[in-house]
């Protein structure tokens, strides 16, 4: 249905670009769009010229055959829908993040919000809010950078801190080593493979300005890296609301806890379409308290 809805969207615009910005997508996924729905129809629907977008004569007909169609769809499925939807929720959102900070949360929400039905749908790193979409999803990003027609909310996890086995910051102190951060770059830095230069922007925030780490081992997942720096393969630096649990049992230490907040974070994302879905808005403002809340709990004293 989403790929039909882009596909008329392309024929009613004339052009990819225009498409995407009706219907608050990237122009990226309207070109997917239709690529997908001309592999499933095996056939080539639109021409593209350095001007303009033509159907061809199979992209007539499927116009012809399904735009009548799709309309009556979609506003019988509104109609019959719109009630029950009103108070459930389909979520994407990082997974460690998810196992780690939110779902041990989620009580709370519930508490206070017993009529609202959360359904966590599998994630998505590139997430565009095409095809089999969530409402709403929870993820890594930067402000100011995030696609055009998105409503995008800051909740947490640019908070950062170094991490190591508690055992190699004894010895390295008992050496009478680690005693700036510029010192952790004799280590193995190990990285998250989506954020390779986290390590560079926390050490110029700590005043390393010339910071220029060389990295160890990259993990494509944040849960990963965690093991691995409890497990004394090197030193990560990671969000501090996904290590304080480990930080507060003694699994993990932080050689330098200091208050350095980078550019990205996690963040609510929806298209602006659907920010006044009503469950929607119910567990924003639950996100957005409980967010503000533990970033005055997780930033360490300045001092």
């Amino acid at each position: 249905m989403s790929e039909l809805h882009a596909f008329i969207a392309v024929a009613r615009c004339g052009s990819f670009t225009r498409a995407a910005e009706e219907l608050c997508v990237t122009q990226a996924a309207i070109s997917r769009a239709i690529g997908r729905l001309e592999m499933h129809f095996s056939q080539v629907l639109v021409k593209r010229t350095p001007h303009q977008l033509i159907l061809t004569p199979a992209g007539q007909a499927l116009l012809e055959s399904v735009r009548v169609p799709l309309a009556a769809i979609e506003e019988a499925s509104c109609a019959m829908l719109a009630k029950d939807q009103r108070n459930r929720l389909s979520l994407s959102i990082v997974p460690t993040l998810a196992s780690v900070w939110l779902v041990p949360r989620l009580a709370d929400f519930y508490r206070r919000h017993p009529d609202i039905a959360l359904n966590f749908v599998p994630y998505r790193r590139d997430e565009d809010f095409t095809g089999a979409a969530p409402d709403a999803a929870i993820l890594a990003g930067e402000a100011g950078l995030w696609p055009a027609g998105w409503a995008c909310d800051y909740i947490i996890g640019s908070e950062m801190v170094p991490v190591c086995h508690p055992e190699r910051l004894r010895l390295r102190r008992e050496a009478g080593r680690w005693q700036s951060p510029s010192d952790l770059l004799d280590e193995p830095l190990m990285y998250h493979t989506s954020a390779p230069a986290s390590w560079q922007r926390w050490l110029q925030g700590a005043g390393v300005t010339d910071a220029r780490p060389v990295l160890a081992n990259g993990f494509d997942q944040v849960s990963i890296l965690i093991q691995a720096a409890i497990a004394d393969l090197g030193l990560a630096v990671l969000q501090r609301c996904l290590v304080r649990d480990e930080l507060a049992a003694g699994r993990l230490a932080a050689p330098f806890d200091m208050p350095i907040l980078l550019p990205r974070g996690y963040y609510l994302c929806a298209p602006v379409q659907r920010r006044d879905h009503p469950a929607l808005e119910t567990f924003r403002a639950w996100l957005l308290e409980l967010g503000r809340s533990e970033r005055t709990l997780l930033m360490p004293s300045a001092a």
